[in-house]
Formats: structure tokens, C-alpha cells, sequence
């Protein structure tokens, strides 16, 4: 990626919080210099994913955990699983509900489907009970898990919260996937294991179509080269067919599904095209194969063409010499028979039971067609190849079973990951899922064939941190209205910078809501209290405290007056003020409370109070800080209203004072203008003391509370005026005058 450009002046020597960590972090804490719990974790950005989540296969209990205790569960936004085996999905079960993992789980159909089997298996044959007083978790679990997993298919394109991932057919098993997870444009590509050659039902791993920044891959098979399909299926059946006719048994240790699938296949065909092998059965002892074939039935879709056509003749999944068995105790030891029995590496199980049966015997076979890890039978017989073998019991017996070694394993092997590498031309290759010397010897080879093209090449042990750098270029779209005219270069820009999913965006300050994607809010507050003062006396009141007070006369408001006027006639006796019931009542209800002044009123256009009861008074205005001091001052206003007898006296003290103030101003008046009359109230509209005279021939009316001014002139209105406000100027030096044209 290439580096930085400027946002700003100066804003290359700052950093921007939106730009985050571009240091990216790559975290095994499983399968680093091992095979067996794949389990590895990504940070960048402040994002954290956990690829797989397995369990050892030669370990027990907590043992075969990951390294979960390296890392807060609760941190972690994703996990990624990639296929069903027991090395990459054992574990998730526990780290689901034995954590304080709260990320979303994805995974294939088919992995799903699988997983659910495996799962079930693994707490029975594990013999975790037994060795470690309880079980990992148990199928309450498992359920729990299974409802919180979230099924893709390959190629569809997932986003939660800035991360982007999707996945590709990786060959291996049904249901496998590689991921590539893109962060703020950069990829990773986990392939988990994968295969580039097409079998006998799966089809080769896919080349990913986008450039890809860091490769993690597998390492299992090291600089090792597999044996061509062929050759291998014809060594493979030479040794079955060998054995039963010296009158021999041939166990063969597998994975209950995968490999066992393919054998089956190769087996069945085998066996239906030469009828002189009819005699020797051959038996699949477990449960979980036979359950899983409606699996493999129903998602042939996703196998190879060869099996797709097959399909359209008959279901190459309903063997007809094969006999499925869920316990030893259906087995019946009594001829020649091949027998496929797990677990692959003869652990525990079926397959050791039937090992400990039969390894005394020099006509009998044991075919190990899988890779096996450290720690287990299966690697001692091929590695150390003993004179004798300690059975279940304890008891030491002469080892003579024929043990052969033919790989159907479906990992790639380096042939398949150099081509692989090629054609993806990573910047940065991790390497996990192998024995240490296995990936030494592939991290040598690689870092000789890349290093000259910057390549960078590496094989963390567990709990290793990989930290690679990438500087993130800072490119923001400018839109809106900030966008009508081409931003200059060098120039200013005035907006506000939206950082989502890792995307920048330059708005205007106006248009900021609409382009965040935030919805504008408005809280409306209510506040009801009882009140049993007059009306007039809180309006008071009020005055005193605000400059801006009116009166709310629109039809909205009078129907909260006839709202509160029809409670009132229908409650008590349903009588009015009268003793007026019924309609009329109501109407004589509604008349009064228009001369009473109670309207509801309009506090500084922040708040209003009206009447909702007989006693009950209701605050209601728009949530802001501004507007909730208001309405806290309304508030305080009503309390001390309700609490202070003598309003009424300061009201009516308030009004004498009224009346002294017009005596002044008319007195004034009179001596700048001549003759002052006092207007009769009543004959005018206004409540308040009017003034009249005469100036310059023209008639000028003063309301003097209202601090209003009328004249049909303007030119005298505007002189009258000034005098007015120089008079309440010495009455009332915050006093305001506002004026109207007659």
C-alpha cells in the first residue's frame, strides 16, 4: 500500500484518530510449530478475529485447549471457522460458552451440519470424563453453540462493522473454506488445510481472484511431495486385498469423516468390480460415518463433476458393500474383514480396541492412510516402528500387525504450495498447522525462492506475535454541498471528516446527519403538577422572571381547553360553575375559561405551561440544554408560586404600581405635549391603561404597559416613541419599547 497524503496543512506531522493502529498483529494460539488446535488470531485496526478453534488430538481436557487464557475473549469481533475436523472445531463449544466471547460465529452449511456430529463424538470418545473428572462441555452446550453459528455460502461477501470477509472451496473435506478477511484494503488469506488436487468427490482448492497482502498457510506436509492418486489407490488396495487372502484382518484408522468418505468410495467401486472379494465384508464401525451421509447427500452440489454425474444415475453415497456398525459389540470377529473404525490416530476408541485385538498377529494389517500429530499411537507406529506394544490394561504384548503407511491426506503438499504462492504473489507469508521441522524446512525453502522479491517469510511458535506495518493512504471523499465546486489544491476545506468502516468522507457541518447516517432525535418532556392557585397569579408570576411571554390561541390549544372543559362538566355531579349540567354546561365550562385568561402560554418560545385538570398544571417543551433551564426556572416559578402565600397581595401591591407608573408617564407626557386623556378601558379592546393626545394634528395612543406606541404618521410615531422609551428609560433602565403603525 502506498503511504500517506496530506488532509490538511501540517496534518501529515499529526495522527488523526481516525486512522487508528497500522501496525497488524498475527497471533497463533494453536498449531505454531504443531499440528493440532488451529487456532490463531488477527489484530488490526482495532479489530480482533479468531481464526478455527480446535482442540489437540494428542492431549486431554483443558490440555488440548488452545492458548485462550493469552487473550480476552470479549475483545474478539469474529471467529472463522474453516472446516469440521476435530484439530479446527472441537473447541468451539467451549469457547462459546465456557468464555466471555460475544462475537458472531460464521462457518459453512456443510461445516455446520458436520460440526454438530463431531462435536457430539468428541465428548463420548475423547475419554475426557474419565481422565479429567468432566467433560469440555456437554450437549446443552453444543445446542447453545449451534444457535448462535451463522452459515455462508462459498464467494458471498459478509460485512460487520468495517470488517469484510467471504470465503473460497478449499478443497480437504465437504464444507471446507479458505477466508480472506479485508480490513481498511488490507487482506489476509487463511487458508486452514486445503488441497489443490481433486479426489474422488472434492474438488481442488480455488485460486482466489483479488491481490492478497498476507498469506497464512499451512505447512503440514513440509517440503514433502505427494504420491500420485493413482498410485497410491493401487498400493492402498494391493495391501487390503493381500492381507484378506492370508486370512488377515485390515483395520484401518480414520477420521469418521473425510478421508472415510473417500476409502468408502474407493473401496465400494473396487469391490463391486471384482465379485471374488464379496466374501470379505467390509465394515465402517461408527455412528457418526452412517449419520453423516445424509450430509454427503445432500450437499453433492458442492463435490466434484465425477460425483455430480454419478448422482444422476444413483447416490454414490448408498454403498452396497458396505455395512455400517455403531458398537464393538455389533461386531462379530469371526473371518478375513476390513474394518474402518476411528479415531485416525489410534488414540482411543473403536480403532484402539481393535488395534490392542489384533497387533499380536503377523497376518493381520493395520493401513494408517492420514497425517498423524505427536503424541499418539498412530505417529509412535510410524516414526519409532516398536518390537512391542503396551495395551489399554497396562499389559506389554510382542507387536507383529503389518503396518502400512499410504497418505490420502488432503493437505497441500509443497509442490501445490509453491504453485499456490505463485500465482497469489503475497507481500507476507505466515506459516502455521506444521511440526517444527516440517516448517523449518518449508520457511527455508520459501524464504531462498522469495526473498529476493521482498517477500517476507514467517513461523511463529504459539503465543508469537507476527507484526507487519502498513501504511494506509488517507484518501476522503468530499460530498454534499462541499462537492458543488472542485476543491483546490493547497486550498482550505471547511467540513467535518466521517470516519465509518474504515471509509473517510468530508462533509458539510449541515449535512453532517444525513451523510453519517444518524437520524436527528428530538425528545419532548412533560411534566405535570398539581396546582391550586389561580391561573392569573402564576401568569404573574411569571412575567416577573421572563420578558417573553404570550398566549397560545391556536386550534390545537383551544382543543385542550375543551378537552379539559368536557372533564370538568362530566366529572363530580356533572354540573357546571352554574348549576348548569349536560351541553350547556360544557359551554358555560368552555366561556369561562376564556375570560379566566387561561390559555396556555409560551415561555421565552422554549417552554409552555396550560391547564390539563381542575388542579393540575403541565410543563411540556423540547429537550435541549438551553430549554431545560427554562423549564427548570418555570418549574421553580410554579413551587414558589405554590408555596408563598402572599402572591396575591404582591399582585395586587404589583398593580397599584402599575397604576403610579401611568400616572408618571402621563405626567410627562403632558408636560412635552400638552393635554393627556386618560382612555375609559372599557370602550377599547385592550385591558391596559391607554393614553391619548395630540401632536402635530395627529392622534397618538400610548399603551403604556405594553409599551406600544400608535400613529397613523410614522414620522410622529417614530418622534413619540423615543420620548416614551427615554421616560421608562428612567422608570425602567432594562425597559424595551416595541411599536405598531395605527
Amino acid at each position: 500500500m502506498e503511504p500517506h497524503i496530506t488532509l490538511g496543512p501540517g496534518s501529515a506531522k499529526r495522527s488523526f484518530p481516525f486512522q487508528g493502529d497500522e501496525t497488524l498483529e498475527f497471533i497463533p494460539l494453536g498449531a505454531g510449530n504443531e499440528v493440532g488446535r488451529s487456532c490463531c488470531l488477527l489484530k488490526f485496526k482495532g479489530k480482533t478475529i479468531m481464526f478455527d478453534c480446535g482442540a489437540h488430538p494428542g492431549y486431554r481436557g483443558e490440555e488440548s485447549l488452545p492458548f485462550f487464557d493469552e487473550v480476552d475473549a470479549e475483545s474478539i469481533d469474529l471467529l472463522l471457522v474453516t472446516h469440521f475436523h476435530v484439530d479446527h472445531a472441537a473447541s468451539v463449544p467451549y469457547f462459546l460458552t465456557k468464555t466471555t466471547f460475544k462475537g458472531k460465529v460464521y462457518m459453512t452449511y456443510p461445516t455446520l451440519a458436520i460440526c454438530k456430529l463431531v462435536w457430539s463424538d468428541f465428548i463420548k470418545v475423547s475419554g475426557i470424563s474419565e481422565n479429567c473428572g468432566g467433560s469440555l462441555y456437554t450437549e446443552k452446550d453444543i445446542q447453545e453453540t449451534v444457535n448462535k453459528i451463522i452459515c455462508i455460502d462459498y464467494h458471498q461477501e459478509v460485512e460487520v462493522e468495517g470488517v469484510k470477509f467471504w470465503c473460497y472451496n478449499a478443497g480437504h473435506v465437504l464444507g471446507a473454506c479458505m477466508f480472506i478477511v479485508q480490513i481498511a484494503g488490507v487482506r489476509l488469506l487463511y487458508t486452514g488445510d486445503y488441497s489443490r488436487q481433486e479426489d474422488r468427490h472434492l474438488m481442488a482448492a480455488e485460486m482466489p481472484s483479488v491481490q492478497v497482502h498476507v498469506l497464512v498457510v499451512e505447512s503440514t506436509y513440509g517440503v514433502q511431495t505427494h504420491e500420485p492418486r493413482r498410485s497410491r489407490e493401487k498400493r492402498f488396495l494391493e495391501a487390503v486385498v493381500s492381507t484378506l487372502q492370508l486370512g488377515g484382518r485390515v483395520l484401518l484408522p480414520v477420521f469418521a469423516i473425510g478421508r472415510a468418505q473417500e476409502l468408502l468410495l474407493l473401496l465400494d467401486e473396487y469391490w463391486r468390480k471384482n465379485p471374488e472379494l464379496h466374501r470379505y465384508p467390509i465394515i465402517c464401525l461408527s455412528g457418526m460415518a452412517k449419520r453423516c451421509i445424509a450430509s454427503y447427500q445432500t450437499y453433492i452440489n458442492q463435490m466434484n463433476n465425477r460425483i455430480r454425474h454419478l448422482n444422476d444415475i444413483e447416490n454414490p453415497f448408498e454403498f452396497r458393500h458396505i455395512r455400517y456398525m455403531t458398537t464393538m459389540a455389533e461386531f462379530q470377529d469371526n473371518c478375513p474383514c476390513v474394518v474402518m473404525a476411528s479415531p485416525g490416530m489410534l488414540q482411543n476408541g473403536p480403532s484402539r480396541d481393535l488395534f490392542d485385538r489384533w497387533c499380536e498377529y503377523r497376518h493381520n494389517s493395520v493401513v494408517i492412510t492420514g497425517y498423524c500429530v505427536q503424541n499418539t499411537l498412530a505417529k509412535e507406529l510410524l516414526d519409532a516402528q516398536p518390537a512391542t506394544h503396551t495395551l489399554q490394561d497396562g499389559k506389554e504384548v510382542p507387536l507383529k500387525i503389518r503396518v502400512h503407511y499410504i497418505s490420502f491426506s488432503a493437505h497441500a503438499d509443497f509442490i501445490q504450495t509453491s504453485q499456490f504462492i505463485d500465482e497469489l504473489r503475497p507481500s507476507h507469508i505466515v506459516l502455521v498447522h506444521g511440526e517444527a521441522n516440517m516448517m523449518a524446512s518449508l520457511k527455508k525453502q520459501l524464504v531462498s525462492k522469495y526473498e529476493h522479491m521482498g517477500v517476507g517469510v514467517w513461523s511463529p511458535q504459539n503465543t508469537e506475535n507476527v507484526t507487519l506495518t502498513f501504511h494506509e493512504s488517507k484518501v476522503a471523499k468530499v460530498v454534499g454541498s462541499l462537492a458543488v465546486e472542485r476543491p483546490k489544491s493547497g486550498g482550505n476545506l471547511h467540513g467535518v471528516v466521517l470516519h465509518k468502516n474504515f471509509q473517510l468522507t468530508i462533509v458539510g457541518v449541515d449535512e453532517m446527519g444525513a451523510h453519517a447516517g444518524l437520524e436527528v432525535s428530538h425528545l419532548i418532556q412533560r411534566q405535570s403538577i398539581p396546582f391550586h392557585q389561580p391561573w392569573d397569579v402564576l401568569r404573574f408570576n411569571l412575567s416577573k422572571l421572563f420578558d417573553s411571554i404570550d398566549e397560545i390561541k391556536t386550534d390545537k390549544e383551544i382543543m385542550h381547553v375543551d378537552n379539559f372543559s368536557a372533564e370538568g362538566a362530566n366529572s363530580g355531579k356533572n354540573e357546571d360553575a352554574g348549576g348548569n349540567t349536560g351541553k350547556e354546561g360544557k359551554e358555560k365550562k368552555k366561556i369561562l375559561h376564556f375570560k379566566e385568561k387561561e390559555f396556555p402560554i409560551r415561555i421565552l418560545d422554549a417552554v409552555t405551561v396550560r391547564k390539563t385538570a381542575i388542579n393540575m398544571i403541565q410543563l411540556e417543551w423540547a429537550s435541549n440544554p438551553v430549554n431545560d433551564l427554562v423549564a427548570d426556572s418555570v418549574l421553580s416559578v410554579v413551587l414558589q408560586t405554590l408555596s408563598n402565600p402572599t402572591t396575591n397581595k404582591t399582585m395586587i401591591k404589583e398593580e397599584n404600581c402599575e397604576s403610579e407608573m401611568v400616572a408618571i408617564v402621563k405626567a410627562m407626557l403632558e408636560e412635552r405635549y400638552g393635554s393627556v386623556q386618560m382612555v375609559d378601558q372599557k370602550s377599547k379592546l385592550s385591558d391596559s391603561p391607554m393614553l391619548e393626545m395630540e401632536v402635530d394634528g395627529w392622534e397618538v395612543t400610548v399603551d403604556v404597559v405594553n409599551q406600544v406606541v400608535s400613529c397613523e404618521s410614522a414620522e410622529v410615531q417614530k418622534r413619540v416613541e423615543a420620548v416614551f422609551k427615554r421616560i421608562l428609560s428612567c422608570l425602567h433602565p432594562t425597559a424595551t419599547c416595541s411599536c405598531s403603525t395605527a
